[in-house]
């Protein structure tokens, strides 16, 4: 296989959509020679911050000499970016050699299978991962759960340390309708007398957390609620993850050298979050894609914008909770352009307009395209404003891929 011959091999696993349950991927496991046990790994789950918190960790232990890997999801423009060494993506041809050797357990996997079961997309991408990491040598991988955490395919590697980021209210349909529910099937990744390092928690996920903990033996660690450093990573949120990610690598390592924290911490940028693309106008990209990555989003916005003119760009899937997700966002911006993304699932722009037109936001404008929308935000906010384009992570990665190059994931 060469890079294309991978990515359409995994896409054309979208076909069978997602499967919860461990069994195939143990089986791929075994039948790849058990990789994900040849390095120490460290397990981060939660609704929002996980790929940022991942990448931070990842920094800051690689800046103590250790030789690090990470996993997240999902991705921008190619799958991938998904898996890193030493904070670079893999090389092309490594990662299809991984997906080519995945591609040929998974034959062998899907004959033991009941008729119409077989290997996922997630799984097939996960065990890429976890074969290349362990191929590369890396002494630890910093791994970002899916969906959920108990039945999601990350969850067969021998965690030391987990990392809950936060809890909301998402995927109802396979997590359960409370956000109780939803931190037991997150917490399930806790392993005994491991380390669980939490974030700012709901009450009632706080609740869970610290039974979890006391059942399995496991230490909690309870984060900072923000680092003081100077970061790279713009926003408020990002300060909250950084402080996350520090602790979680004293957690792994124990004391840890300042200097490498603040070279961590003035390094470190996360593509997709608060990631600004254009100067005149200030033009931000950013991943949030329900209410609470949304109301995020709107408490970093002011310290970032300061009293530019500002511009959004919206694009929703038609199965987030839209209305959550522009509430605390129409009060910041003084227009609204609202768009779509290749996902089939994006919302119409029209629907979005409404809804926005209901909430008293301001009058939007449809602009299909999203590069379009993008340049018609810009050109509403002029030179001395700003533009967040924000909603969904298919909008961002349609904005920054190369849509003539192939097909774009849309799970």
């Amino acid at each position: 296989m060469d890079l294309r011959a991978a990515e359409d091999y995994l896409l054309d696993l979208e076909l069978f959509g997602m499967r919860f349950g461990l069994d195939r991927m143990h089986k791929l496991m075994t039948a790849l020679g058990m990789p994900q046990r040849r390095f120490a790994s460290i397990h981060v789950v939660g609704t929002n911050g996980k790929s940022s918190t991942v990448r931070m960790i990842a920094a800051i232990l690689e800046r103590h000499g250790i030789a690090t890997g990470s996993y997240t999801s999902p991705h921008l423009t190619s799958f991938a970016e998904r898996i890193e060494v030493g904070e670079r993506p893999v090389p092309g041809p490594d990662f299809a050699a991984a997906v080519a050797r995945v591609a040929r357990a998974a034959e062998l996997v899907n004959r033991t299978l009941e008729p119409g079961d077989r290997v996922t997309q997630f799984e097939a991408l996960t065990a890429a991962a976890y074969h290349e990491l362990a191929r590369r040598g890396v002494e630890v991988a910093v791994i970002e759960a899916g969906l959920g955490g108990r039945y999601d395919a990350t969850n067969v590697i021998p965690s030391r340390v987990q990392v809950v980021t936060s809890v909301g209210l998402e995927h109802t349909r396979w997590l359960g309708p409370t956000i109780r529910d939803i931190a037991e099937e997150k917490l399930a990744v806790v392993r005994d007398h491991a380390t669980l390092v939490a974030g700012r928690l709901d009450p009632d996920a706080d609740a869970v957390a610290r039974r979890v903990a006391a059942e399995r033996h496991a230490r909690l660690v309870r984060a900072p609620e923000s680092s003081d450093l100077p970061l790279a990573a713009l926003g408020s949120f990002q300060r909250r993850n950084f402080a996350l990610a520090q602790a979680a690598a004293a957690a792994f390592l124990g004391e840890l050298d300042p200097g490498a924290v603040r070279r961590a911490a003035a390094e470190t940028q996360v593509p997709g979050r608060m990631q600004q693309v254009a100067d005149a106008p200030l033009t931000i990209y950013d991943g949030a894609h329900n209410p609470s990555g949304c109301e995020a989003l709107a408490d970093a916005l002011p310290e970032v914008v300061g009293q530019r003119r500002l511009v959004a760009v919206l694009g929703v899937l038609d199965d987030k909770d839209a209305a959550g997700m522009l509430r605390p966002l129409l009060p910041l911006v003084d227009a609204l352009v609202v768009t779509r993304s290749r996902n089939p699932r994006s919302l119409p722009p029209g629907t979005l307009a409404s809804l926005s037109e209901r909430l008293g936001g301001p009058e939007p404008e449809i602009v299909a395209d999203p590069d379009g929308a993008v340049a018609r935000a810009q050109e509403l906010a002029g030179p001395g404003g700003a533009v967040i384009a924000t909603g969904s992570i298919y909008l961002i990665a349609d904005l920054v891929s190369d849509r003539a190059a192939g097909r774009a994931s849309m799970l």
